[in-house]
Parts: structure tokens; sequence; C-alpha cells
């Protein structure tokens, strides 16, 4: 199997060291250049050009943003200049405007498109124990399975339309964020009454809320743990935007959604910007606490 993949950011490179270790012929392309010369000592293949990478059967794409996309994909024309019947699947978070422009475009351009946005943090996608949604045509959905399955804890069929993945994983991405302000509110509340965020993240998420975010989110928070990074805050900033555009495309209010905007703008505006989403916590512990 040979698979080209563009953007090495920290779930993109786990990805493709997942599908080295699996037997995978990986060709890598990345825009800053030491993770590519990294995957390269592991076994990865080096694509000098974006059109490179699609030489390969399927080419998956993990960018940051849609401005990313928008730039190494389409204004730098490089999916317009992909041999026909080339499949590209998209495994990051993107707006579903966007989800519906690459739709049209790919089918114009007579190419492959498989919506795949995952659910998981860097060491999942390295263990392939990622849940992944896929949406696009049949298929070229049935062609995409067995890079995704390597991929994959399980994949999630979402019908035909790329869009529904797209929205999919937005709601997902939101019910993170509200999780986090929430634990951030109820430490909060227990640290006023003696219960220490260690106790009451410990109990609650092996309990009634006895589920991953709970359980990876409250450690973190416990230990007010929010560096390295694994899911970016500027990601789930970015990410909280794409969650109100969407709804205020549909005529829709999202009242927590505009709170946890504001809170990781908070956030954000300090100095130190390189932190996990888990993070927001402090701002939610902050405001309760009339700091």
């Amino acid at each position: 199997m040979n698979v080209g993949f563009i953007g090495l950011g920290a779930m993109g490179a786990a990805m493709v060291r997942n599908l080295l270790a699996k037997g995978v012929t990986v060709t890598v392309w990345n825009r800053s250049r030491a993770i590519v010369d990294t995957l390269a000592a592991e076994g990865a293949t080096v694509a000098a050009t974006v059109d490179e990478t699609f030489a390969a059967d399927i080419v998956l794409s993990m960018l940051a943003n849609d401005e990313a996309i928008r730039e190494v994909l389409l204004d730098s024309g490089a999916l317009a200049r992909a041999p026909k019947g080339r499949i590209h699947v998209n495994l990051a978070t993107i707006s579903t405007a966007l989800a519906a422009e690459l739709s049209a475009l790919h089918a114009e351009l007579g190419l492959g498109y498989v919506a795949a946005p995952v659910f998981g943090r860097p060491p999942m996608a390295q263990a392939g124990a990622l849940n992944v949604l896929a949406a696009g045509a049949p298929d070229t959905v049935a062609k995409a399975q067995p890079v995704l399955d390597l991929l994959a804890a399980k994949v999630w069929p979402l019908g035909e339309d790329p869009v529904r993945a797209t929205a999919l994983k937005l709601a997902g991405n939101f019910m993170i964020v509200s999780a986090i302000e929430a634990m951030g509110e109820a430490v909060a509340l227990g640290e006023a009454y003696g219960v220490e965020a260690p106790d009451l993240l410990d109990m609650l998420s092996s309990t009634i809320f006895n589920a991953p975010i709970y359980k990876i989110y409250g450690g973190m928070i416990a230990e007010r743990r929010y560096t390295p990074p694994g899911f970016a805050a500027e990601l789930g900033l970015k990410d909280v935007r794409l969650v109100l555009d969407a709804a205020e495309a549909k005529g829709l209010s999202m009242p927590l959604a505009d709170l946890a905007e504001a809170s990781l703008e908070s956030l954000l505006g300090g100095d130190d910007k390189d932190l996990d989403l888990a993070a927001l916590a402090e701002i939610a512990r902050a405001r309760v606490e009339g700091r």
C-alpha cells in the first residue's frame, strides 16, 4: 500500500508513524522541514513538492485549518494537477463551508474525496486507535477504507455528504470544550468547600462521568498539567469559531460556544500560548472565583 501524507503536526506525524509501523509505504510533505527529516529517518519517503504526494494511490491530509488547506492544496494548484481518479482523504477539522466546497471541487476535477475527521489525541493516533468519521461517495470510501482501518479503533460511516462528517466533528469538539469548561467550574465549587480537584475529578470521572474525555482532561486539570499540548488551545479556539460559523449558517444560537470563544481568547491573550485545551479550565475556575 502506497500512501501520500500532507501535514505533519503532532497528529499527522503520529498517524504516519502508525502507518510506517504497519508496513505502509508513506510519502510525506510538510511546510516546515524538521519533522520531515525525522520521519525520513524512521522510514518515510520524502516528497520535494506537494504534487509528489499525489503519485500515491491515496493521499491523506492533516493540515491545521481552512487557510492551510487553501494555501497548500488549492492556491498552489496541487489539487488541480493531481491525476484523475486519485483519492484525497481529509482528516482535519475544517469549516462546513469548506467541506462543501472541497466536495464540489474534487468532483469537478475528477478526484475522489473523503471527509474523515478524527477524534483522539497523538498517542491514540500512533496506536491506530482513533475514531474516524467517514463520508463520501460509497465507492470512494470503500477504496479508502483499508487505510482508514489502519488509523482507527472504529470507522463511523456517515453517508455520501462530506459536510455531515464535518458537522459531527465540530459538534464533538464543541462538547469537549464544554466538558472542560464544566470541569473547571465544578473544581472551583468543590475547592470552595474543601474538596480538592484530584479527589473531585477522580471520583466523578470514575462514576457518573466515566468516559475518556473526563478521564484524560480531568487528570490534566487535576494536576494543572497543560504542556506540552496534545490538543493545542489555539486549535480549540479555531474549532469553536468554526462551530459558531456553522451555527450562524443555519440560523442557530449557541450560548455555550460564545462563552467558550471568549474564554479561549482570554486564555490565549497572555504570553504563554503553547497550552493544551485543558488549560481552558483555569479560565473557568478564575471566573467562578471572581478573579
